[in-house]
């Protein structure tokens, strides 16, 4: 059954009440609607717990898709409780985390504005995201790292702007993975746009992101690792740069 995906409409939306349509043979449950993000692009899914009508909680261990992009699944942790289909329920997005998470997947797009080469790889993280670039050029990362900065300072506003599935057919130049293919088959996409009139970049992503560059926060390239001969990835970590490092 479609769920409704909140979280692609208000990416700060960290609480909602949802009704449960489906639990699986495995655990997973379908709702309704949901503001838990599923795992897709590089980001994690969201962690949390649902509020059930008596006050108890069901934890979650994860977020997913399941056998198509409109199937949103929760899977409670090991030994939680499962609710039963019909059930109203009060969720709760870890919120700490997923901001966190919010804050790294837009200084990956800001840091393909510093390094504008073909991506070829990305996985965000908490407390480090790791960006593959194909390219064979080398850079130094504590330029790349000032780079970073000057866009977080100019707090350039973060917003997204909508187009169908055949207008990004008719552009894939606009996408910058050479590996990962934007959502499509939900009749819209989503184009993540820094700057005014998108000036500083733009680019199709399903993930979450905060509202202004400047909410990113202290970032800095931690490191940079050749994998193979015209392929490089970049470590990015919260924080000033270690002195020592």
């Amino acid at each position: 059954m479609t769920t409704i995906a909140l979280y692609r409409d208000d990416f700060y939306l960290a609480t909602a009440e949802a009704v449960v349509t489906a639990v699986h043979e495995d655990g997973a449950i379908e709702l309704d609607q949901t503001c838990f993000y599923a795992a897709s692009g590089g980001q994690p899914g969201d962690t949390g717990f649902f509020e059930r009508e008596d006050g108890s909680r069901i934890q979650l261990s994860e977020t997913r898709h399941g056998a198509s992009k409109d199937v949103i699944l929760h899977r409670p942790a090991d030994g939680e409780p499962l609710p039963s289909p019909g059930e109203n329920l009060v969720l709760h997005v870890d919120w700490p985390r997923r901001y966190k998470l919010m804050r790294m997947h837009t200084a990956c797009h800001l840091l393909s504005v510093a390094c504008p080469y073909p991506i070829t790889g990305a996985a965000v993280g908490e407390e480090e995201s790791r960006v593959d670039f194909d390219m064979s050029e080398t850079i130094d990362k504590d330029q790349v790292t000032a780079d970073l900065m000057k866009l977080v300072g100019q707090n350039h506003p973060v917003y997204l702007q909508w187009i169908t599935d055949e207008q990004l057919a008719a552009n894939p130049g606009i996408v910058k993975s050479k590996n990962v293919r934007p959502p499509v088959g939900l009749g819209r996409v989503s184009l993540v746009c820094i700057g005014e009139n998108s000036a500083v970049d733009s680019q199709p992503c399903g993930g979450t992101h905060v509202s202004e560059t400047q909410e990113v926060g202290a970032i800095h390239i931690a490191k940079i690792e050749k994998k193979g001969k015209e392929n490089r990835r970049f470590r990015i970590r919260f924080g000033a740069p270690d002195a020592s490092a």
